[in-house]
C-alpha cells in the first residue's frame, strides 16, 4: 500500500485504488466522511475533481490502518 501524495490533484484511478487498500466502498467513504453518496462516484468516474482533502484523508487512514496492522493486530 502506498500512501497518495497530498500535494497533487488525486486520480480517480488513484481514489479507487486507495478504497480498495482500504477495504472501502464508496459508500464506506461516504459514511466516514460525511460526504453524499453521488460524490465519490462523480471523483471515481471524472466528472468532478477530487479536492486536495481526500488524499490527505486517505493518506491518514492507510496511515492508521498499517499502524493498526503493526501495534494491534495479533502477530503484527
Amino acid at each position: 500500500m502506498k500512501t497518495p501524495i497530498t500535494d497533487a490533484t488525486m486520480s480517480p484511478d488513484e481514489f479507487t485504488a486507495t478504497l480498495a487498500d482500504l477495504g472501502w466502498k464508496q459508500s464506506d467513504f461516504c459514511r466516514k466522511s460525511g460526504v453524499t453518496k453521488q460524490t465519490p462516484s462523480r471523483w471515481a468516474n471524472a466528472q468532478t475533481p477530487i479536492p486536495a482533502w481526500v488524499p490527505a484523508y486517505l493518506g491518514a487512514m492507510l496511515d492508521i490502518k498499517r499502524l493498526h496492522r503493526t501495534y494491534i493486530e495479533p502477530g503484527g
